[in-house]
């Protein structure tokens, strides 16, 4: 097939359109590396915050949603959205049928099959796909990563740069909360 070919062809298809939910509270590493594994397999990702009522977050969505526009800045095919509804519901209004989840372990595996049973019945247009977390992040967790910067802790090699100097100033801000 020729470029000219290649170029129509690829005009006139249908565009692939993802999306990674996930409450980024906050976004670490291991986040990013499924980010970055998954856009080069769609021509649109969208990582969606979840605004999920029944957690108390560190971080508010408009911050959750901030730090991953700077922390993927670099992925022209990355947009960043957030949603408060069923992520069958969110699909369907952005044209995406697939859902992006990471798993860590056989637990996230358990729960995740769950999910995407349930998404599955719920609307079989929807389709979800499992990336496994590269071995570096498998014990990385957001709230690892909360607690250990609530005690001061190093967590350059778990977060991207931008979210580290918000986990400072969160901490101080709530260490100054509780002085008080």
């Amino acid at each position: 097939m020729s470029t000219e070919e290649r170029n129509l062809s690829d005009t006139t298809r249908p565009l692939r359109v993802a999306v990674y939910p996930g409450s980024f509270d906050p976004v670490t590493m291991g986040h990013i590396d499924i980010i970055q594994r998954a856009a080069r397999q769609f021509d649109i990702l969208i990582v969606a915050v979840l605004n999920n009522l029944s957690k108390k977050p560190l971080f508010t969505v408009e911050e959750r949603k901030d730090l991953l526009r700077q922390s993927t800045r670099h992925l022209p095919n990355v947009e960043v959205d957030s949603f408060r509804d069923l992520l069958v519901n969110y699909m369907r209004n952005k044209q995406a049928d697939v859902i992006v989840r990471g798993i860590r372990s056989v637990t996230d595996f358990e729960y995740e099959l769950q999910m995407a049973s349930t998404n599955q019945k719920l609307s079989s247009e929807v389709e979800t796909i499992f990336m496994m977390t590269n071995p570096k992040y498998s014990y990385l967790s957001s709230s690892v990563v909360k607690e250990i910067a609530m005690f001061h802790g190093d967590v350059s090699t778990l977060v991207p740069p931008e979210v580290e100097a918000a986990l400072k100033v969160k901490t101080a801000e709530r260490a100054s909360d509780s002085k008080v």
